[in-house]
C-alpha cells in the first residue's frame, strides 16, 4: 500500500506527474490518460493534498522524500517526471538529490528562484467558507466569489471540497498549508545542479518564469530548454492541454 494516493494509466516507461498547490491528481486525469498512450503514468497526490495523508511537516525536502519513498514502493528505479508549480519545485528538489532516479525532467510554469507569498487571498477565501455548516457546493462558490472573481479559479479550488456523511470538509490540510505557506515559495539551493535533459514550459500569459530568470535556470539545469505555451496562464496544462501535451511529448520522445 502506497503512502501517497495515486492513479495509474497505460503501460510502458514510467512517467510520474505531480500537481501544484491546492491541486490534486484529479486535475491531471485527462492528460494522464493521453500520456498513458505511450507511458505508464502515475498521477500522485502530494502530502496535505487530495486523498493523501495530512502531516504537520510541509516542505520541498519532505515532499521530495515522499516521492523517493513512492518510487521505492512502486519498484520504479528511474522515471520521467512532470511537476506543475509546487509540484515543479518538488521534482526539481528531487532531481537535485536523486539524479540517478530521474531520466528526463519537465517543470511546468515555475522556476528554481524563490517567490514571495501570493496566495493570501485564496487562503482567506477558503477560511471565509463556514465549512462546518455549509449546505451546498453552490453556497461555497457564492462565498468564494466575494474574494475570487475568476470562475475557472473558483472551480479549480472547489475540487478541494468533499461531501461527507456529516456535511462537507476540505480535502487539503488547510491549516498546515496556511501556516507554512512561506515554504511553498522557497527557492532551490543555488549551488544545486542537475545535469540531465530538462524542459521548463511556461504559460505565455504567466509571469512565473520571466526572460530574466533564464540565466539562473541554465546555471542550475545546464541541459535545459525553455518553451512557451502561447495564450496560456499559470494553469497552462488545463488552459491549453493539447499544446502542453504536444510540447512535452516531443521532449520526452
Amino acid at each position: 500500500m502506497s503512502t501517497l494516493n495515486y492513479k495509474v494509466f497505460g503501460e510502458g516507461k514510467p512517467l510520474i506527474i505531480l500537481h501544484g498547490l491546492f491541486g490534486s491528481l484529479d486535475n491531471w486525469v485527462t492528460l494522464g490518460k493521453k500520456f498513458g498512450e505511450d507511458f505508464k503514468v502515475f498521477l500522485v497526490d502530494q502530502r496535505n493534498h487530495g486523498q493523501s495523508f495530512h502531516d504537520s511537516s510541509f516542505s520541498y525536502e519532505v515532499m521530495s522524500e515522499d516521492l523517493c519513498q513512492f518510487m521505492g514502493e512502486m519498484n520504479i528505479s528511474s522515471a520521467d517526471l512532470i511537476g506543475h508549480s509546487m509540484g515543479g519545485k518538488t521534482v526539481m528538489e528531487f532531481a537535485r538529490k536523486y539524479p540517478e532516479k530521474v531520466d528526463k525532467l519537465v517543470v511546468a510554469d515555475i522556476g528554481p528562484k524563490s517567490y514571495p507569498v501570493h496566495h493570501t487571498t485564496i487562503i482567506k477565501a477558503f477560511y471565509s467558507v463556514p465549512i462546518d455548516s455549509l449546505t451546498s457546493r453552490k453556497e461555497a462558490d457564492e462565498i468564494l466569489s466575494k474574494q475570487i472573481e475568476d470562475f475557472g479559479i473558483r472551480q479549480f479550488l472547489l475540487k478541494n471540497l468533499a461531501r461527507t456523511t456529516d456535511g462537507f470538509k476540505w480535502k487539503m490540510n488547510l491549516d498546515v498549508i496556511a501556516s507554512q505557506i512561506e515554504e511553498v515559495g522557497k527557492g532551490l539551493n543555488q549551488n544545486a545542479t542537475f545535469q540531465k535533459e530538462t524542459l521548463f514550459i511556461r504559460g505565455g500569459n504567466s509571469d512565473y518564469i520571466l526572460d530574466a530568470d533564464f540565466n539562473m535556470i541554465h546555471s542550475i539545469f545546464p541541459k535545459s530548454k525553455i518553451a512557451t505555451v502561447d495564450g496560456a496562464g499559470h494553469w497552462l496544462h488545463a488552459e491549453k492541454p493539447m499544446d502542453f501535451y504536444e510540447q512535452v511529448k516531443s521532449f520526452l520522445a
